[in-house]
């Protein structure tokens, strides 16, 4: 009894959701996700926005393997775990992966966070440069700009969903030669029925909170939305509800969409974010409603 008392303690000290209806557009991650919620103490609405599909058209990455293997690239932004492996695995459909590696390792390799780091780990590679948290293109390009200037050098850039246009805007800004190395994308389900039922639910305010993981989940969600006729609504619901954002680059899409940004846990971890705002959706909902 005494060696789970502390931890019975530590629960009940956690105010936790008690009971909130807590919607999540998670999709790699949705069963861990509606765990998390459960064990904080709220009622899950989980249903994917994304699905995750390699390009049809693998052109640009072998393009691109080209290149490194015979011109040479002066530096590689790996952006996404998952897409930094599935560079590699298409890179190596074309050539061996002994001649990949060798010209990577001459190449400086930036990686935005710890996702690539681990990716570049399992095929005995290490980044040159780390992105530190909250691992935004900000961040990245202050950590470029504090290694070296790129002005003239061939900068490849992995892209993982949507081009992120500003960022290759401000490294050509610097004068680079820069190459966007698509390797895969985001869709909408194939079946959007599940997504329109947890939008119906927000938009008729039986939400209280609403977890953001990933910055192109609220584009999707706002195309459906828009296409159900239901913006208006739906922007006006949010702002009553809790959005609680994982990061800064999730928030910063949401703030694009004219959408609020409540909370941003401590750490951009899905767990961290999950337990956090369980903490803290009571006070701002009181909030809200005082204001």
């Amino acid at each position: 009894m005494l060696a789970g008392g502390d931890g019975a303690s530590r629960t009940m000290a956690e105010p936790g959701f008690n009971g909130l209806t807590v919607a999540s557009f998670e999709s790699r991650m949705a069963p861990e996700m509606t765990r998390l919620i459960e064990r904080h103490g709220g009622q899950p609405l989980v249903t994917p926005a994304l699905r995750e599909i390699p390009l049809e058209d693998n052109s640009s990455a072998l393009r691109f393997g080209h290149m490194l293997l015979t011109e040479g690239v002066d530096v590689l932004i790996l952006m996404t775990g998952v897409g930094t492996t599935t560079l590699f695995e298409i890179l190596r459909t074309n050539s061996p992966w002994d001649r990949i590696a060798a010209a990577l390792q001459r190449t400086t390799l930036v990686a935005r966070g710890p996702k690539p780091v681990s990716a570049l780990k399992a095929v005995g590679l290490h980044p040159t440069l780390t992105v530190p948290e909250p691992n935004t293109w900000l961040d990245l390009l202050s950590s470029l700009d504090a290694y070296r200037s790129i002005r003239g050098l061939r900068v490849a850039v992995q892209e993982y969903g949507q081009s992120n246009k500003e960022l290759l805007t401000a490294l050509r800004g610097r004068e680079a030669d820069v190459v966007p190395v698509p390797v895969y994308r985001w869709a909408l389900p194939e079946d959007l029925a599940p997504m329109k039922r947890v939008i119906r639910e927000i938009v008729t305010d039986r939400v209280q909170v609403l977890l953001i993981t990933n910055a192109a989940q609220i584009d999707h969600v706002l195309q459906v939305v828009e296409a159900e006729n239901e913006t208006d609504r739906f922007k006006r619901s949010c702002r009553k509800l809790v959005v609680a954002s994982i990061g800064p680059t999730a928030s910063e899409r949401l703030k694009a969409h004219g959408l609020p940004v409540d909370f941003e846990p401590s750490h951009g971890k899905m767990g961290i974010l999950v337990r956090e705002a369980s903490m803290r959706a009571r006070e701002i909902l009181a909030h809200k409603a005082a204001g």
